[in-house]
C-alpha cells in the first residue's frame, strides 16, 4: 500500500501528500495565505471540515469565505458556540438540533424555563468569551457504545443514536467544554466568529412532532463580513416595519378571531377591494390567454381523492371526513379533482384542445398550530387555480404560454424572481420514465429561452415535476409565487381521454398552474412588499379629500362626488384639525390627500400631497387631477410604492 495519496485540485492540477493529509494540509501545502483564508473543502459536492482525513483521487475544493458554501460552515459552527454557552450558564439544558439555515442558525434546547431576551444577552456575552479562546472544533470518530456512554444524560441525543443504522459511522464535535453529536462540517476554530447575533427565541416541538415535549429555540445569524452582518440586521428591522400583521391592523385589511377558527382569515372592507382589485387584473389577464373560468364545491366525496392519489399521498394535510347520508366528504386541499371532472363531463376531441380552466377555488389544508402565521400560512385560503389539458404535442408550447402569462403577471406587481425546477419526490405517483420525460419537456423549455434557473432536488409534487418561482420583494427576501407543474399521471388515474385525429382514444397531458399561489399569502407578501404603501390601482382608499375647515365640508363632498363617478376610491375626512388628518391620512398610507380652502373652490382647484413627498404640494385643477389619477389606475403603475435600496446602507 502506498504511503502517499494523489489530490485533483480545480485547475486540474494534482498534488502529491502522505497517506492520512487533511484537506487543511492540502490547503498549507500550496501557501500560508491559503491555510489561513481557508473554511472547508468540497469533495465529491459534499462540504467537508479541513481536519477530514482524505483518500486517494480526491478531487478537492478549498472554501474560503468568499465562496457561497462557505457560510452554511460557519452559521453550523456559530450554532454549536450558542449550545456550548448555553450549557455553561444552563448546564441541565438538553441539547436538540442546531442546524444552520437561510438566514443564519438556530439550536433547540429541553429547559425548565423558558429563554428570555437578557438570557440571549448573557449568552451572546459568554459566546464571545469562547471566541476569544479560538478553540479548535475537533472530529473524532466513535463506535456506537461510545456515543451512548458520551451522552448518557442527554436522552434527546440517546434517541437520535437509536436511529442510526449498525453500519453508519457517527462522529463527534468537541470545542472546549462542549461535545456534540454531529456530522460536521465545521469551521477550523471558534475564533473565526466574530460576526454574529442572536435574533429571537420560540417554542419548537421535539422532531417537530406535536405530540412530543416543547423544546426551546434560538435563532441567531452570522456572516463572515462585518458589513454583510448589518446590512441583515438593518433589513431585519425593515422587515419588522414591513410585518403584515402589523399594517393589516393598522390599515384595517384583516383579521383573525379564534371563534372562527386558526389559520382562517377575516377580509375586512379594505382587505377586500385589495383581493379584489388583484382577482379582477388576473381575470382580465388570463381571459385574454385563452383561459375560461369555472367553480367547483368546496366539500367534495372523498372517493374523488382515493382515485386522484391524495388519501395515499396527502392525508395528513387534509382535514378529515364528514358523514352524509352514508358516503363520507372531505374540505377539498386542492381544485385539480373538480376540474377532471369537469373535463369528464363531455366527450373531448383534439380540436377542442387545449382547454385551459381557472378558478378562484378556496381550499382548506390542516396546516400544525405551531406554522400558522398570519396570511402567510393559514387552514383555509384561495388559490389562483388553472389547469390546462392539451395533447402531448401541444405541452410545450403551453408551457412557453405559460412563462409569458407569469411574467406578464409578476412585472406588473413589481416582482423580480428566480425559477427552481422541482424533480421527483420519495412519494410519488408514475413511473420514472414518466417522471424523467416531464422533468425534460420543463428543462428543455427553459434552455431553449434562455432561462436560467436551479434544481430543486425532490421537491416536486407527488404527481408530476414543477417550476416554483420565487418572487423577490423590495427587500430582497424569496416568496413562493406561481408554479407551473406538468404531469402524466392523474390522467391516467382518471382514465382521461380525448379523441385524436385517428379516431383512437388519447390520454391528455394536464398542466397546474397558479400565478399569486394562495391570495392570503400573496397578499400577505405584498403589504411587506409594498410597506402597505400599495401603488394608486391597487390602494383601498385612492384619494382622501381634506377641507381645510368645516365650512368647505359641502363643496369637498361634491369633490368626492366626481372623484367616485369616475371610478376613483375616494373618502372624506373633515373630522378634527387639518394637521391630525394629514398625519392619519399618511399613517394610513393613502396616495393622494386633495386638500380644499376657499382659494381652491374659488379656483375649481385643489392642493394635492401625494405619498411620499412630505409637505410638498402641487395645486391642479380638478379635471387636471382626476385625469390623472384616472390614467394612473388604468396603466397600473406601481408609483412610489418600492423604493427601498438596501445596497446603500454604508459600513460603520
Amino acid at each position: 500500500m502506498s504511503d502517499m495519496i494523489r489530490i485533483t485540485l480545480p485547475d486540474g492540477s494534482v498534488k502529491e501528500m502522505p497517506a492520512g493529509s487533511t484537506a487543511g494540509d492540502v490547503a498549507a501545502s500550496i501557501g500560508p495565505g491559503l491555510a489561513k483564508a481557508a473554511v472547508a473543502a468540497v469533495v465529491e459536492g459534499e462540504t467537508i471540515d479541513l481536519m477530514h482525513p482524505l483518500a486517494d483521487g480526491t478531487e478537492l475544493t478549498i472554501l474560503t469565505e468568499r465562496d457561497e458554501a462557505a457560510l452554511p460552515v460557519l452559521r453550523h459552527s456559530a450554532a454549536h458556540i450558542l449550545a456550548t454557552a448555553v450549557r455553561q450558564l444552563r448546564p441541565e439544558a438538553a441539547i436538540g438540533f442546531g442546524p444552520a439555515i437561510d438566514e443564519g442558525f438556530y439550536y433547540d434546547f429541553e429547559v425548565d424555563e423558558p429563554f428570555t431576551p437578557d438570557d440571549l444577552e448573557r449568552f451572546e456575552a459568554v459566546m464571545a468569551e469562547v471566541i476569544e479562546a479560538d478553540q479548535p472544533f475537533e472530529r473524532r470518530v466513535v463506535s456506537a457504545d461510545e456515543a451512548r456512554e458520551l451522552f448518557s444524560d442527554d436522552p434527546l441525543k440517546l434517541e437520535r443514536l437509536a436511529e442510526f443504522a449498525d453500519d453508519e459511522v457517527i462522529t463527534v464535535y468537541e470545542n472546549g467544554p462542549f461535545l456534540d453529536l454531529c456530522r460536521g462540517p465545521h469551521v477550523p476554530s471558534t475564533g473565526r466568529l466574530q460576526n454574529f447575533r442572536l435574533l429571537s427565541t420560540a417554542g419548537a416541538y421535539w422532531r417537530g412532532d406535536e405530540r412530543r415535549q416543547m423544546l426551546q429555540r434560538i435563532y441567531g445569524t452570522a456572516f463572515f463580513g462585518r458589513k454583510d452582518l448589518k446590512k441583515h440586521l438593518q433589513r431585519l428591522e425593515e422587515a419588522k416595519k414591513r410585518d403584515h400583521r402589523t399594517l393589516g391592523k393598522q390599515l384595517d385589511l384583516f383579521s383573525t378571531d379564534a371563534r372562527v377558527g386558526a389559520g382562517l382569515i377575516l377580509w375586512h372592507p379594505k382587505g377586500a377591494i385589495l383581493r379584489m382589485e388583484i382577482e379582477n387584473f388576473e381575470r382580465e389577464l388570463i381571459l385574454r390567454h385563452g383561459y375560461q373560468l369555472v367553480y367547483t364545491p368546496h366539500v367534495v366525496n372523498e372517493r374523488l381523492f382515493e382515485i386522484s392519489g391524495h388519501l395515499e399521498n396527502f392525508a395528513e394535510n387534509m382535514f378529515g371526513a364528514i358523514e352524509v347520508e352514508g358516503s363520507r366528504y372531505r374540505p377539498k386541499p386542492m381544485n385539480c379533482p373538480g376540474h377532471i371532472a369537469i373535463f369528464e363531463a363531455d366527450q373531448r376531441s383534439y380540436r377542442d384542445l387545449p382547454i385551459r380552466m381557472a378558478e378562484f377555488g378556496t381550499v382548506y389544508r390542516y396546516e400544525r398550530s405551531g406554522v400558522l402565521h398570519g396570511m402567510l400560512r393559514v387552514r383555509g385560503f384561495t388559490q389562483d387555480d388553472a389547469h390546462v389539458f392539451c395533447t402531448p404535442e401541444q405541452t410545450g408550447g403551453e408551457i412557453e404560454r405559460l412563462l409569458d402569462l407569469v411574467d406578464e403577471m409578476l412585472e406588473t406587481f413589481g416582482y423580480p424572481y428566480t425559477i427552481e425546477l422541482a424533480t421527483k419526490p420519495e412519494k410519488a405517483l408514475g413511473s420514472d420514465d414518466d417522471w424523467e420525460q416531464a422533468e425534460r419537456v420543463l428543462a428543455e423549455t427553459l434552455d431553449a429561452r434562455g432561462i436560467e434557473y436551479t434544481i430543486d432536488h425532490g421537491g416536486g409534487a407527488f404527481y408530476g415535476p414543477k417550476l416554483d418561482f420565487k418572487l423577490i420583494d423590495a427587500i430582497g427576501r424569496k416568496w413562493q409565487g406561481p408554479t407551473v407543474q406538468l404531469d402524466f399521471n392523474l390522467s391516467e388515474r382518471f382514465g382521461l381521454g380525448y379523441i385524436g385525429e385517428d379516431n383512437e382514444t388519447h390520454r391528455p397531458v394536464m398542466l397546474h398552474r397558479v400565478l399569486v399561489g394562495s391570495m392570503e399569502r400573496f397578499v400577505g407578501g405584498l403589504i411587506e412588499h409594498y410597506a402597505g404603501a400599495f401603488p394608486t390601482w391597487l390602494a383601498p382608499e385612492q384619494v382622501r379629500v381634506l377641507p381645510i375647515s368645516e365650512q368647505f365640508t359641502a363643496e369637498a363632498q361634491e369633490f368626492v362626488d366626481e372623484l367616485r363617478a369616475a371610478g376613483i376610491r375616494a373618502e372624506l375626512d373633515h373630522r378634527d384639525t387639518l394637521g391630525s388628518r394629514i398625519r392619519d391620512g399618511e399613517m394610513k398610507k393613502v396616495p393622494y390627500m386633495a386638500v380644499m380652502g376657499e382659494r381652491e373652490i374659488e379656483a375649481g382647484t385643489v392642493a394635492i400631497r401625494r405619498r411620499g413627498t412630505g409637505r410638498k404640494q402641487d395645486v391642479m385643477a380638478r379635471e387636471e387631477f382626476i385625469d390623472h389619477i384616472r390614467r394612473e389606475i388604468d396603466a397600473r403603475a406601481l408609483g412610489d410604492a418600492i423604493g427601498l435600496d438596501m445596497d446603500t446602507e454604508g459600513d460603520a
